[in-house]
């Protein structure tokens, strides 16, 4: 399972959760810094990436389109990153169960 981290989450978060999210990625790291939701919505479609945002864009295009991409939607206002590692951390074994639901395209966490 791999996620991606949109723009608005620190870059470091691949790194924190390389254990338990192997071969997840920031949009930097992707060379999608400053791109469009649609852009990001389809490179994580074609590269098997489930998304995670805080973005109500993200929530939009979900309801829209349904997945793939799957949406891990983040309702926690402003934070800072330990308290965004925290939810991420404590929500690890219902993101999981949420990748394999094949009717559920968005998981909200907050």
């Amino acid at each position: 399972m791999k996620l991606l981290f949109d723009e608005n989450l620190s870059p470091k978060l691949p790194q924190l959760f390389s254990v338990q999210f192997p071969s997840s990625l920031h949009v930097r790291e992707c060379g999608l810094k400053g791109f469009p939701d649609e852009t990001i919505w389809e490179y994580a479609r074609e590269h098997d990436f489930i998304i995670v945002s805080k973005d109500s864009d993200f929530y939009q295009r979900s309801v829209l389109y349904g997945h793939p991409p799957k949406l891990v939607w983040l309702r926690i206002g402003n934070c800072d990153r330990a308290e965004l590692v925290a939810l991420i951390d404590q929500s690890q074994e219902e993101i999981r169960r949420f990748v394999t639901e094949p009717m559920e395209s968005v998981l909200v966490l907050g």
